[in-house]
């Protein structure tokens, strides 16, 4: 049985790996779970799930959830208790799905405490890919991706030899505004772009689908987690979000991964790799017309992907910045700040104003980061 902690319990992929846990309940046990401020709901999972370790943002929220839950329930709070969370003895399982930059430090203290990863959070490596990377080698720890696109990668590879792959392409939807132009684009509202054609995700990952920074993103950990050039990672419009990704090798075969757009796919691969079980999900009905459709992207509609490849080549500090800047200016496109094109300009004023530092140590990434969030609050 896989003792497995949750960083992130009552977001979507929180949610849709207790979804996982709750068909296989011989194959799961969940000893910890960490939420932010969603007390309620991870009430509702304490008392369904049993944990022996919770965490959640704040002492006061840790208060209620004590006077609330089974007095046997370790409760703390803070990146200290998400930390705990992560290291607990009775766990050799770590699902990291906390949202953005967050999720570095329990992620990293799992990874030291020698426990297998299955990383939903793609902003660990955005920041610090080569720390991450770095101590998962030293302490010989698996990180299995959970994202979609890279969960479709690692399956294609199974059984392949990393240096015979010519390139990767990792698809994308086009988010919830590909039928739109820029112009278009000057009053779309907060509620229009979380309103995502395929997928059900959060909300700071749905605007991100939006402006594709989710793709850039996702361009930076594919080089962290395969060891590939940004030359060889590729991406491709695809709408129906039935092909997750594919590899091209160097005879010009290509492999992919299908599959109906249900998260819980890769989330149930990552818990049970290398084997497969079954999953009660809908699968393709090839005895429809299934139409594939591929477009290539554009980065002058898209220019948040276009900073994203040039931020991951540039490297250092560059990648951290981009991703602290992200994340303040979503947070304030969501708040009804800023518009929705504002998002990528303002990012781009933050990046323009940073001097890069090439090898960052810890400390650096963790200043820097700060320093980009203070910009982006005020550009």
């Amino acid at each position: 049985m896989k003792h497995i902690s949750i960083l992130g319990s009552t977001g979507s992929i929180g949610k849709q790996t207790l979804d996982v846990v709750r068909e296989h309940p011989d194959l799961f046990r969940v000893v910890g779970l960490a939420a932010s401020n969603n007390w309620e709901e991870l009430l509702e999972q304490i008392r369904e799930h049993k944990p022996l370790i919770v965490s959640v943002a704040t002492k006061e929220l840790a208060d209620r959830i004590k006077l609330n839950c089974p007095s046997d329930v370790t409760v703390l709070y803070g990146q200290e208790g998400a930390c705990e969370v992560a290291i607990h003895p009775e766990c050799n399982f770590v699902l990291s799905a906390i949202v953005g930059s967050a999720g570095l430090f329990p992620t990293l203290q799992a990874i030291e405490a020698g426990k297998t990863i299955g990383l939903a959070n793609k902003e660990t490596l955005v920041t610090a890919g080569h720390i991450v990377m770095d101590k998962a080698k030293e302490h010989n720890v698996t990180i299995i991706p959970v994202d979609s696109e890279h969960s479709a990668i690692f399956q294609c590879l199974q059984g392949e030899d990393v240096t015979s792959v010519k390139r990767v392409i990792l698809t994308a939807s086009g988010g919830s505004f590909r039928d739109l132009s820029r112009d278009d684009l000057k009053q779309v509202t907060v509620e229009q772009a979380l309103n995502h054609p395929n997928w059900k995700m959060g909300e700071k990952i749905t605007i991100d689908s939006a402006t594709m920074m989710n793709k850039g993103l996702e361009v930076i950990e594919a080089h962290w987690l395969f060891g590939l050039t940004f030359e060889q990672i590729d991406c491709a419009l695809h709408r129906e979000s039935i092909i997750h990704s594919l590899v091209e090798y160097h005879d010009s075969a290509l492999i992919a991964q299908l599959g109906t757009p249900d998260m819980r796919v890769p989330i149930q691969y990552a818990l049970t790799f290398p084997k497969r079980v079954t999953l009660q999900t809908p699968p393709l009905d090839f005895s429809k017309l299934l139409s594939l459709q591929f477009e290539p992207v554009d980065f002058e509609r898209y220019p948040a992907l276009k900073l994203a490849y040039e931020c991951g080549r540039a490297g250092g500090t560059m990648p951290t910045v981009l991703n602290a800047a992200n994340e303040i200016m979503v947070e304030r496109f969501l708040n009804g700040e800023i518009p929705f094109l504002d998002i990528e300009s303002r990012i781009e004023a933050v990046l323009a104003k940073h001097v890069k530092s090439a090898q960052p140590s810890l400390e650096e990434i963790l200043t820097v980061d700060q320093w980009a969030r203070n910009e982006a609050s005020g550009v």
